[in-house]
């Protein structure tokens, strides 16, 4: 078996394009066949966020972005489509907007335990599809002791803000790297593909550096 591709992702529980990066991304790397390992990196698309947002999703778009509710509920619209099309069911009407700060704090929680991925997908099915809250601590412990995790030492974990440094050193990557939006893909720790791209996109791309890497690999 050769040795997985590093898959560095840089991710926010609130952006719609980042579960569908997700699902297209883990179908193009089944369909390369090429294994990978994945990390997930933090990245806050509106760091400014209250936690208990007042106001619907359409509301908040038409805010943050400066353009007319109508053209909200479109974009809003098509990316529901778009979400659909890979087998994920957005739910706007019930989604509560929310600060995720915390919530990338518990992905680093979840990665010191080896559980990253599982705490990842959690997250982001619980925002989009379940109108769960993901930014109050007693919510997200409720969510973490659904994957089995000790839901004291979460909010104990939460309360200290024992990761934010590891968020915050996510961040200062990104902004090292000059990523401006997500979701954003470095492979190999060389290649960087920004934004969620078709599945045969990702494929054609994992194919391409596992034969690079294998190449290198005999000329060596």
């Amino acid at each position: 078996m050769p040795e997985p591709l590093k898959i560095d992702i840089w991710s926010d529980i609130a952006c719609p394009w980042c579960f569908i990066g997700k699902r297209r991304f883990e179908a193009g790397a089944a369909e390369a066949g090429v294994p990978v390992e994945i990390e997930y990196h933090s990245f806050e698309l509106s760091p400014d966020t209250p936690v208990d947002f007042e106001g619907s999703e359409v509301e908040f778009l038409a805010h943050h972005k400066g353009i007319p509710e109508a053209t909200a509920k479109q974009m809003i619209d098509r990316v529901t489509g778009i979400a659909a099309s890979v087998g994920l069911h957005y739910d706007y009407d019930a989604l509560q907007h929310t600060n995720t700060v915390k919530a990338h704090q518990l992905l680093h929680y979840a990665k010191l335990r080896g559980r990253q991925l599982e705490m990842k997908e959690r997250l982001l099915s619980a925002y989009f599809q379940e109108g769960r809250h993901v930014g109050r601590i007693e919510d997200l412990a409720d969510l973490a002791a659904e994957l089995g995790f000790d839901r004291d030492d979460v909010i104990r974990s939460l309360e200290a803000d024992e990761h934010l440094a590891d968020v915050h050193e996510d961040q200062a990557v990104a902004r090292d790297f000059g990523i401006q939006g997500v979701p954003f893909f470095v492979i190999d720790r060389k290649y960087g593909v920004s934004g969620a791209q078709e599945s045969a996109t990702f494929a054609e791309v994992l194919r391409q550096v596992a034969a690079e890497k294998a190449d290198a690999g005999v000329a060596s």
